[in-house]
This record gives C-alpha cells, sequence and structure tokens, in this order.
C-alpha cells in the first residue's frame, strides 16, 4: 500500500516528527470525526478505538513526504466516510496496514475487534501482496482472489480504491521511477474496477492522477488550455445558466443546476482516439440537472428540447435502461447559444447518488433509509455473477477471461491451444494474434484455425475463440495485411520487414543494373569489395553522397541514383588506378543491331517482388518484347515494347530506360487482361468463368459494362498465366464457349 519509512539511528532530533507532521497527525481524527455523524455513539466509539491502535502500532513510521504514518489510514478512512460506509469498514481502514508493517496478528485483530473486522483487514492484506506482473496466469489468479474477495463483501474493495485514491494524491511524494508502474497499474485495474462498481467520481479522479503522472508535460499543456477554454466560455455558461433558470420557474419545476466538466484525460482520450485538435472537442462543458422525480426527469427534458435544438442521434435513456452499475440519468446534447453544442444530463437525486457513489450508495442509502430497496439492488448482480462464474469453472485464466470482458469491454480474450489467455484490442484478427505471440510466428504465418475450423486471415477474433496458428518457412508477410491488422505491434512489424526485404531486393537490383552499365562502359565486372578496391568505393561513394556501398546500390535500384552516370564515374576511377575499358566489349554493347536488347539485360524471372513492378497499362507477360524503366523511388516498372505510356517516358527520359528480358523458366504466373464478347443469354458469366478456369487461368478480377441490357456485352477479366503461349490457348478455349462471338487481349492505351 503506501511506503514505510522505518526509524532511523542517530541523534534523538534526527527521528522526531516535524511540528507541522505531529499537528497533522493531531488534527486528523479531529477531522475525521466531524464525518462520523451518521454513526451512532457506540460506533464512533469503535472506531476511535480502532484508530488509537493503528496510532500505536504505526508509532515512529513515516511517510515519505515526512508525515507520521498514521495520516494515511486516516486519509483513507475518512474517504470511506465519505461513502458512509459502516464502522466495521472504518476500522478495517485505519487498520489496513497494521498486520503487513506493524507485525500484528489476525488472531490478536479478533479479539481486540472482532471476527468481521479481522476478515476486513485480512482481506485487504492480502489484496496489497498481489503484484500485477505481465505474467498471465499469476495475473488471472490475482485477479480471481480480488473480485472473489468483492464479492464475499464488497468493502474489501472499496476500502482498497479509498486506499489507491488517497496513494495516488500523494504520489508526488513517491520516488519519480515509481510513478509510471504504479500510474499504469492503477489505470489498468483499479479505475476500471472503481467505474465497474459505479464509483465515477473515483474513477475520474483516478484517471487524471495516472495521467498526471504518466505524461505531466501533456497533462500539464491539456491543463492551460482547458483553464483559458473555461475563461473564455465563462460568458456562455453563465448565459445558459440563467436561460435555464428561467425556463424551469416559468414551468413551476424545482431544479438543481451543476456544471459539469469533462476530465482532462476523457478528454486527451478523445483527442488520441478520434485524432482531434483540442479546438474540436466541443463537450467539454455540460450541466446537470437534478430534478425532484423521474417523471420531472422527462418534463425537463421537453423544457430543454423546446429551448434548445436537440442533435440528431445524441439522445439516451439510461432511467428506462439503467447501466450495469446502476448508473441512471437521460443525456441529450442541445445546439446552445452561438452555436455551440451543450450536453445536459438529467437525473433524481437519488440517481445522482448513485452516480457519484455506485455501489458505494447502498450504505449511503442504508444510513438513511434502512428499508430502501435500492440498497439491496445496486451493484448485486455484478457481484452475484462473479460468484456464479467461479460455481461454473475453477480455472483461474477463464474466469479472468469472463471477468475482464465485463470490466474492459472493448477488448477481446482469446486462448491459444495451450489455454494461454491472450487479450487484444476488439477488431484484431488473426494475423494481430499471430504477432502478439511472437514476430517469428506472425513473419512466417501461412494459415490458422479458429475453434477448429480452417479460417482466413483477415478473420476478426471473438471473445473465447481458441485461435491456432499454422506456419511455414516459405512465408512471408504480406503487404495485404496491413489492410486489416489491428494492433501497432503487428503493423509495425509487417513494415520493418518489408522495408528490410524492399532494401535487401532494391540492393540486389541495383548491383544488376549498376553491373549492365558498366559492361556498356567496357568494363565485364563490378569492382569488388575487398582492400584492393576499397579507395575506389570511398572516392565514388563521395561522389554521390552515400555513406555506405549497399547504400548505394539500394538507391540506384530505388530509382534514386542513374545507374549509367554512377557506372561512367566509376570507370573513371578505374582509368585511375590502370583498368582500361575493353574495346571490344565497348563496342559490342554500344552498337549492337537492337539497342534495347543487350547482352547485358536484366534477366526477370518473377521472383522480384517489390523491386520490380509490372506496369497495370499494359500488363506484360512471359513472351512479350519489354523495357524497364527506373522510376524516381519505385525501383524498375517493366513495360511492353508497344505500350504508349511506356514509349512517351522513354521520349522524356531515355537515360532511365534499361534492357530487360524474361527468364527461360519464370518462376510464377503474371496478370494480363482479357476482353470476351459474349450474347446476354442466361448462365454464359459462369459458364466463360468455368472455361478460364479450365485453361487453368485464374480470374483476379471481373466487370462488366454498365450500359442498359442489349443483345451482346463485354465481359472485361483479368487473369494469371503462365506466359503468352498459355494466353493464345486459354483465348482460343474461351472462344469456343456457346455464346461467345469474340475474346481477345486487352490492348494498351496508345
Amino acid at each position: 500500500m503506501s511506503a514505510v519509512v522505518k526509524p532511523q539511528s542517530g541523534p534523538p532530533s534526527a527521528q522526531r516528527p516535524s511540528p507541522a507532521a505531529l499537528n497533522a497527525a493531531a488534527a486528523s481524527f479531529a477531522a475525521l470525526t466531524d464525518r462520523l455523524d451518521y454513526l451512532s455513539p457506540e460506533d464512533i466509539d469503535q472506531v476511535r478505538r480502532a484508530y488509537r491502535f493503528a496510532d500505536e502500532a504505526h508509532l515512529g513510521q513515516l511517510r515519505n513526504s515526512g508525515e507520521p504514518y498514521i495520516t494515511h489510514p486516516i486519509a483513507v478512512a475518512a474517504q470511506c466516510a465519505e461513502w458512509k460506509l459502516d464502522a466495521q469498514a472504518l476500522m478495517a481502514a485505519l487498520l489496513h496496514d497494521a498486520i503487513e508493517d506493524c507485525g500484528v496478528t489476525k488472531s490478536e485483530l479478533i479479539e481486540r475487534f472482532g471476527a468481521p473486522v479481522a476478515e476486513l483487514v485480512d482481506g485487504l492484506t492480502k489484496l496489497d501482496k498481489l503484484r500485477f506482473n505481465t505474467r498471465e496466469e499469476n495475473q488471472a489468479e490475482s485477479f480471481r482472489k480480488m473480485l472473489l474477495a468483492m464479492a464475499r463483501d464488497v468493502r474489501v474493495i472499496l476500502v482498497k480504491l479509498a486506499d489507491r485514491t488517497h496513494n495516488m494524491r500523494t504520489l508526488d511524494d513517491a520516488p519519480r521511477e515509481k510513478w509510471t508502474r504504479i500510474s499504469s497499474e492503477t489505470l489498468e485495474i483499479y479505475a476500471p474496477i472503481a467505474h465497474r462498481l459505479g464509483l465515477n467520481q473515483t474513477y475520474r479522479e483516478l484517471q487524471d492522477l495516472s495521467f498526471r503522472h504518466m505524461r505531466p508535460w501533456r497533462y500539464a499543456v491539456l491543463s492551460k488550455a482547458v483553464s483559458k477554454a473555461r475563461g473564455r466560455r465563462r460568458d456562455l455558461i453563465q448565459k445558459v445558466q440563467g436561460e435555464l433558470e428561467a425556463g424551469f420557474a416559468a414551468a413551476n419545476m424545482n431544479v438543481r443546476i451543476a456544471g459539469r466538466e469533462k476530465t482532462l484525460y476523457s478528454i486527451y482520450r478523445k483527442m488520441e482516439d478520434k485524432h482531434l485538435s483540442f479546438a474540436q472537442v466541443t463537450d467539454i462543458y455540460g450541466f446537470r440537472l437534478i430534478v425532484p422525480t423521474v417523471i420531472a426527469c422527462y418534463t425537463g427534458l421537453g423544457i430543454l428540447h423546446q429551448m434548445y435544438k436537440p442533435l440528431p442521434g445524441k439522445f439516451k435513456d439510461h432511467i428506462a435502461i439503467a447501466k450495469l452499475n446502476g448508473y441512471q440519468s437521460l443525456h441529450t446534447t442541445l445546439v446552445g447559444p452561438s452555436g455551440v453544442n451543450v450536453e445536459f444530463q438529467l437525473r433524481t437525486e437519488a440517481m445522482h447518488v448513485v452516480a457519484e457513489s455506485g455501489v458505494a450508495a447502498h450504505w449511503l442509502y442504508k444510513a438513511a433509509d434502512p428499508a430502501a430497496a435500492t440498497s439491496e439492488r445496486l451493484g448485486a448482480k455484478w457481484l452475484q455473477s462473479l460468484l456464479d462464474i467461479q460455481d461454473e469453472t475453477r480455472d483461474a485464466a477463464e474466469f479472468w477471461d469472463h471477468v475482464k470482458v465485463d470490466l474492459f469491454p472493448d477488448a477481446v480474450y482469446v486462448f491459444t491451444p495451450k489455454s494461454q489467455i491472450m487479450a487484444l484490442p476488439r477488431g484484431a484478427t488473426v494475423v494481430d494474434f499471430a504477432y502478439a505471440i511472437h514476430s517469428n510466428i506472425g513473419d512466417h504465418t501461412s494459415a490458422a484455425r479458429i475453434n477448429g475450423d480452417q479460417v482466413p486471415l483477415r478473420t476478426e477474433l471473438k471473445n473465447g475463440d481458441v485461435v491456432e496458428i499454422v506456419t511455414a518457412p516459405v512465408s512471408t508477410p504480406n503487404p495485404a495485411w496491413l489492410g486489416f491488422v489491428r494492433t501497432g505491434r503487428a503493423r509495425s512489424k509487417i513494415r520493418h520487414y518489408l522495408k528490410t526485404l524492399a532494401h535487401a531486393e532494391s540492393e540486389g537490383l541495383g548491383e544488376k543494373l549498376l553491373a549492365q552499365a558498366l559492361r556498356a562502359e567496357g568494363l565485364g565486372t563490378l569492382p569488388e569489395d575487398d582492400a584492393d578496391h576499397q579507395q575506389v568505393w570511398e572516392k565514388l561513394l563521395r561522389f554521390t553522397g552515400n555513406r555506405t556501398r549497399a547504400e548505394l546500390l539500394t538507391d540506384i535500384g530505388l530509382g534514386k541514383r542513374i545507374a549509367t552516370i554512377v557506372a561512367k564515374r566509376l570507370v573513371a576511377l578505374m582509368g585511375e588506378r590502370g583498368e582500361k575499358p575493353d574495346a571490344l566489349m565497348l563496342s559490342r554493347e554500344r552498337f549492337t543491331a537492337h539497342e534495347a536488347v543487350t547482352q547485358g539485360a536484366v534477366t526477370l524471372d518473377g521472383s522480384e517482388n517489390s523491386s520490380v513492378r509490372f506496369a497495370l497499362c499494359c500488363r506484360p507477360i512471359p513472351g512479350d518484347p519489354i523495357v524497364g524503366y527506373l522510376g524516381h523511388g519505385e525501383g524498375l516498372v517493366v513495360h511492353t515494347g508497344e505500350c504508349g505510356v511506356g514509349q512517351r517516358l522513354r521520349y522524356k527520359d531515355s537515360e532511365r530506360f534499361f534492357a530487360v528480358e524474361w527468364a527461360d523458366d519464370p518462376v510464377r504466373t503474371f496478370e494480363t487482361g482479357v476482353v470476351i464478347t459474349v450474347r446476354n443469354d442466361k448462365g454464359v458469366l459462369a459458364r466463360v468463368a468455368a472455361t478460364l478456369a479450365d485453361a487453368e487461368a485464374d480470374i483476379t478480377h471481373v466487370e462488366m459494362a454498365d450500359e442498359t441490357p442489349q443483345d451482346s456485352t463485354d465481359l472485361r477479366f483479368v487473369i494469371a498465366v503462365r506466359d503468352r503461349t498459355h494466353l493464345d490457348a486459354v483465348l482460343r478455349a474461351a472462344r469456343r464457349t456457346s455464346s461467345v462471338i469474340a475474346a481477345s487481349r486487352t490492348v494498351p492505351a496508345p
């Protein structure tokens, strides 16, 4: 719970607390007794006895701030008194560190204060020993104990939340290196539990305190912005408040009007999640109207809608359908003065108490009216459900799965085949799951099974799914995965792999292009990257501005450097060493009969991946005459010889064209377009598609003409074929199909 500073050896003056600390300790219980007016005199005496015992037990212990340690239990008890908890809970709050820090035994507490108080203190002590680490099985078991303690006696977690709240309020006194761990634990664990129990005031405070210590600079900037906005909108708020008071007075309705300001953390989350600037967050301020009865809530809503125009889709009735934690209110967003959107909440006094104190309202109502039915209802459903789940399963991970789904509705919890639980954001896919396990598994994912059934890799996961990843050594990340993965980890790993792969491929392509350009200058081979040629490469890199040989070759492969210019400079540097161009090679390369196809052409077999692109304007396939254009930063783009786009580029930028040729045995199929003219007969599309499939052509895209139905229509396909011979066979098969009038390859634009 709170850090304890033990008395240190030294002169008596060093151990004596400061006068200010002594005054704080003396005044603390007096301040607490002022809050206990709802208890009987006998109960107050019991609480005072617990205070004296705790004060004696913690004597000589100091907090990090230098105050006597007893100020912390007093503050925790004061928070519990705000919630009107009973005397036993207040006693437990005062004694909650006695077992842990002072060597007091449970049996001693039973003897002095009774079994119920001792059980509460023991439950709090066990909670304090929980360390929420990253190992899922330990975390699952820890939460099971915590939540079952809540289900058996919710006062345990209420005192724990009060304890955590005071620790967060005084976190500035703790060592700075602990801020992030304690704040993240508070934000991820305690704040959601406070929210689930309906402790909205505590929930908001824990979020803001965690935000302030985790992101101090962002907190300070946002706080300043909100203060400025508050000043700018003071006139607006006062005007709306005046109009509200006048409107409700005219209707003879009693109403209590309170301002509502969005917390800094919720503003920050909204800006982050929706990528908004501060100026775009319009619902920072709002109004809360407290009216006498439920009927008055709906009447008040009518008055508001007469005064201001409502925004469509921004009305929520949480009175008719209460939230699971007991929260009830009417919410509506209206267009206020100057066109500013303002949110209004309408509720009764009883609803307001529940909205702010949640399950703690059980004791608030009990204090005011022991017979109130609400006191038996609040929070009981969820707490009872924990016990029901525990009865159904003794498996900690499964229990945790159920509870986390309820506590964190924006997350999805799935299982590995070995029953380990994995938490992922809602909308996460199989690929996200694979990368969450290990980046190596994600990189080699080839298939997946959910609950034993084969599924596509883009399948979204659902709570409770058992996910099995199938890997293969030859599988690599696909750029298409970036279109559906949800987690930042998966996205960054895929991008890193593709970037590394693209650079490696571009380096290989650059080496081929530079070697080809050197042959055109009369040098048969690229100089080795060895000590003998080190000076040549250093001079060349100074000329190009690159840091390494690999970076230079990558830039050539990406089109950022022109291979012919680099080759000319390299030939000049080699000439300084006495290595002259080969005259025979020079004449053969430069004065070949067909300049587009030289003996040094880059050979393409389809394995080049991202470093080589086949132009979509003409879709070249093996057998076509082809040319290569080295685009600016986009690698080598291959066009057919007769492609109009390629010819225009060659006319404008001829030095960027390189000779390319097909390998004898390409390793994959290539896409090309075909247009098939058919009569509009029934089932003709199915027949044509079946014919193409029978001819071993994969259909990757199909579209039909948009015009009104005629006697005939054009079906445009993009199909994958091995080469031109295969394409000719596919077209012949298509022409033989019934209802087909003509079939041909799509001709590129001139």
